[in-house]
């Protein structure tokens, strides 16, 4: 008992949405006491330094390394030091670096300063809202998604069904979910683990299976709210994370058959969780093609934000922001899309942030933006 006790307060404290649970982790979690990682990783011919909140390691500064990898193909090189919560709020206590990340609540980021600086949610999440017609729901996805999946589904006759017996949870995750994540995520998978996941999501959750000439081919486990209606994807595998079910669209098929038993079965919203605020990560761009809203996490890190801020005005610097438009919150707590370019680099309006939840879109000279940045001294050589 005392362990399942344990289990539970675990979960709740990093997923709980009760507003008093958000407020106390967030405030223990920076306060000015509390030690945190600094990290700079040197890469792709630029620095970028992440101090803060030790989620933003695997959810942001990872993701610049990601980005930056791409570009040059090289691997990052790190340096690591502690800093207080109380040294986070003097930038000059920060590691030097190219790009300057801090990772902090919404009230401190809000008091760092305004000068070549952006705050950005921490996280975002995808929202369906699902209590209605179940025909216009799905017509609210892509048309492009739903013609791929309509041809997919006649292709493989998919069935989707829900599952009650705990032989097919240990499938599920042994054989589903966690395959798939080290196959997508590699070293960075982030994972629930099988006894967490077992006594707080199975046990009062949904979980279901998507099947294929009589075989289970993959599933998903949810979290299910029955006072607020609200079920939410937690994990997700397809057999053995075989490339073989992405190829056939199965592993999107998960997503839409979701969608469909949401609208059929009195769920009011679907939360397919989040990503990093990059327009550029192919997470963001394609869950909000299932018609979804973008919203803050309902969790702590809903009261979380990154200060970004440029200190060096270089070629490299200026390509990264370009190649990577953020969302960014307003001082009226709103969220809008910030495009960055110049003369010789145009924004990237291919990486779209039309969605619901949205508000604005701002493009941003990058002239205008770092006109206070100093330019690094060059040497001649």
């Amino acid at each position: 008992m005392t362990r399942r006790l344990r289990m539970h307060a675990g979960y709740q404290w990093r997923n709980s949405g009760h507003p008093a649970m958000t407020r106390l982790r967030t405030a223990l979690d920076t306060r000015d006491a509390a030690v945190f990682p600094a990290v700079t990783s040197h890469l792709g011919g630029m620095s970028v330094a992440y101090s803060g909140l030790a989620e933003g390691l695997a959810y942001t500064l990872e993701f610049t390394e990601l980005r930056r990898e791409a570009d040059s193909g090289e691997a990052a090189q790190r340096t690591t030091v502690k800093l207080t919560g109380k040294a986070l709020q003097s930038p000059a206590r920060l590691p030097d670096a190219d790009i300057t990340i801090v990772g902090t609540s919404a009230v401190r980021a809000r008091r760092l300063p305004g000068r070549a600086s952006l705050i950005m949610p921490m996280r975002v999440h995808f929202v369906i809202d699902t209590d209605g017609d179940p025909d216009t729901v799905c017509r609210k996805i892509s048309k492009r998604e739903r013609t791929q999946f309509n041809r997919d589904q006649r292709h493989h006759d998919w069935t989707w069904t829900v599952e009650r017996d705990p032989a097919w949870f240990d499938v599920f995750y042994d054989r589903h979910y966690r395959p798939t994540m080290r196959a997508r995520h590699g070293a960075r998978e982030r994972t629930e683990t099988k006894d967490v996941s077992y006594e707080c999501l199975f046990r009062t959750g949904r979980l279901f299976s998507l099947w294929q000439d009589g075989e289970r081919i993959g599933g998903s486990l949810c979290h299910w709210d029955a006072t607020s209606r609200v079920l939410t994807l937690r994990l997700l595998g397809v057999a053995d994370g075989s490339a073989e079910h992405y190829n056939s669209g199965a592993f999107k098929a998960i997503y839409h058959f979701l969608i469909g038993w949401a609208a059929e079965n009195g769920v009011r919203h679907l939360d397919f969780q989040g990503t990093e605020p990059f327009l550029s990560k192919g997470t963001y761009q394609w869950k909000r093609r299932f018609g979804t809203r973008v919203v803050l996490p309902p969790n702590h890190f809903g009261n979380k934000r990154l200060w970004l801020h440029v200190r060096r005005d270089t070629p490299e610097v200026r390509d990264f922001l370009v190649a990577n438009p953020v969302l960014t919150e307003t001082a009226d707590g709103t969220l809008e899309a910030a495009y960055f370019h110049d003369a010789s680099r145009p924004a990237r309006q291919d990486y779209s942030a039309k969605s619901p939840g949205v508000e604005r879109v701002r493009h941003l000279d990058l002239d205008t933006f770092l006109a206070s940045v100093p330019e690094p001294k060059r040497t001649l050589s």
